[in-house]
């Protein structure tokens, strides 16, 4: 076989490897099954392009912390239980994360790239959107699922959580989308886009009020409000308008958020009694942690809150305390590095990028790990296999963005012009823009 056909071969299966991505990105938020088929189809055609290409293979900085995390996550399996369950927990899991973070590290090259697997993720987002809404209308009744103490809250009696089977999971899903769309809309200045994003948006927003997810919804405030303080305070008006709107015409979201300041109901208390029993796991298994996945196994050992009432217990409520506790200290601080890094680096360097999409993007990706972040002191929304995939392309698309040509070239003009990073916000981004 001669070069050029190889090359075609080569480009064709990259091409796949793209469209098998598409697709795993888009049902995700719908079906695991179905996004880890596509998923092994994406890394099909990889295998395929190696024998016509050659090996090829684009690390990253965050290569190190991923294999100390899945390294501990293994490693763990010592002290689990149930030791077949874990590795086998761990090999499903672990490997989704490795085989979508660099499925999309080793597929996407280009700014169009970019857009159109954001663009198809919305498509997406929309379908969950609208599940959500449905669901409302036609009128679900949740309240014997027990997803809210009913003596504190009797009015209410649904909360929507349309394709990923539990309120609080849909809206930690829709903080994601919620930062993620905020980001654009606030960069873009195409009138047009910015009226689509904002009706997306304000769509979301009321999605995600009808979780009635205390935590997801204080994350995004959060994020909104201290990006408005310290990046635009123009945004801040017309974002509490919107908030005093919503709360004013849903009485029972209000109730249900200021309750987080008064009333300790029945979901407060679980927490609080979850945390103690969980600190207690991470002091007799600092190193290791109790196995990988096995939270739901040794949590009775550790029950000094239900006293052996029965309910299913399968994590801690809490980032990172459940992570602490699985896999031991030195995981969880993988895992920390995995998250934090990117938000450091997109907080310090989104505004160097010469393309407002681009710059969208990674504020995007930064923002929606720290919703995730704040939503993780009170729950822990990657415990479900569809969030933690999209968590993991998502830092995959921030460390694209990171360490793609765009922000190389700019990187490469400030070396050249000896600008040191104390001095960066006088550096001429516009004159260099127009070149």
């Amino acid at each position: 076989m001669n070069i050029f056909r190889k090359k075609i071969y080569a480009q064709d299966c990259k091409k796949m490897m793209f469209y098998s991505l598409l697709l795993t990105v888009f049902f995700l938020p719908f079906s695991d099954a179905i996004a880890t088929y596509t998923l092994f189809l994406g890394w099909f055609f990889f295998i395929i392009k190696i024998f016509f290409s050659g090996w090829q293979w684009r690390k990253t900085m965050l290569d190190f912390p991923i294999v100390v995390f899945a390294v501990m996550g293994i490693l763990s399996v010592i002290n689990a239980p149930e030791k077949m369950f874990s590795i086998y927990n761990w090999t499903h899991l672990v490997g989704r994360y490795i085989l979508i973070y660099y499925l999309t590290i080793q597929t996407i090259t280009e700014k169009k790239q970019i857009k159109e697997i954001l663009l198809t993720a919305a498509v997406a987002a929309a379908g969950v959107i609208a599940y959500g809404f449905i669901q409302y209308i036609v009128g679900i009744n949740t309240a014997v699922m027990g997803w809210t103490d009913r003596r504190a809250f009797p009015e209410m009696t649904m909360r929507i959580y349309s394709t990923l089977q539990n309120p609080n999971l849909l809206a930690g899903y829709l903080d994601m989308f919620l930062a993620m769309v905020f980001a654009i809309l606030v960069t873009i200045q195409e009138k047009k886009i910015r009226i689509f994003l904002g009706a997306f948006f304000i769509l979301g927003l009321i999605c995600l009020g009808l979780t009635y997810a205390r935590g997801a919804f204080f994350s995004i405030a959060i994020v909104i409000a201290g990006y408005g303080i310290c990046y635009n305070r123009k945004i801040l008006l017309p974002f509490i308008v919107l908030l005093a709107v919503g709360l004013y015409a849903d009485t029972t979201l209000l109730d249900r958020l200021t309750s987080v300041f008064g009333t300790l109901d029945s979901s407060a208390e679980l927490r609080l009694g979850l945390w103690e029993s969980t600190i207690a796991m991470i002091l007799d298994h600092p190193l290791l942690g109790i196995g990988w996945g096995m939270y739901y196994f040794v949590y009775p050992t550790y029950d000094f809150y239900m006293q052996g009432h029965f309910i299913k217990i399968v994590h801690a409520h809490n980032m990172y305390l459940n992570i602490t506790a699985e896999i031991g200290i030195i995981g969880f601080l993988a895992f920390v590095v995995c998250m934090f890094m990117p938000i450091y680096q997109g907080m310090r360097k989104y505004k160097r990028l010469t393309s407002k999409f681009l710059r969208g993007t990674l504020l995007g990706c930064s923002l929606a790990f720290i919703a995730l972040a704040i939503n993780g002191l009170t729950d822990y929304v990657l415990f479900n296999t569809n969030l933690s995939m999209i968590f993991w392309f998502l830092l995959a698309v921030a460390v694209v963005v990171l360490e793609g040509n765009s922000m190389q070239q700019v990187e490469q003009e400030l070396a050249k012009r000896h600008v040191g990073l104390t001095s960066l916000p006088d550096f001429p981004y516009e004159q260099f823009r127009n070149k």
